[in-house]
């Protein structure tokens, strides 16, 4: 039994975030060079597919809840 339902939106902006986090954490120790204006449509577009993610779960979910309320 799951403790808590799946959100996909959240797991897309929680990786987005890691991602310009490593990014600019290995600019900060040296491995790489990135350029500062990165991190803007990284996060942008990450969470715009976040956003999109979140909304084509809630209409699953509605769907599905609305299908087995009228199946009673």
């Amino acid at each position: 039994m799951l403790r808590h339902e799946f959100r996909p939106g959240r797991l897309l902006a929680g990786a987005t975030a890691l991602t310009v986090a490593a990014l600019y954490g290995g600019d900060a120790a040296g491995a790489w060079h990135t350029p500062w204006w990165t991190a803007l449509p990284l996060t942008f577009g990450g969470l715009t597919l976040a956003g999109l993610a979140a909304w084509a779960a809630y209409g699953v979910r509605r769907r599905g809840a609305r299908s087995a309320s009228s199946d009673q």
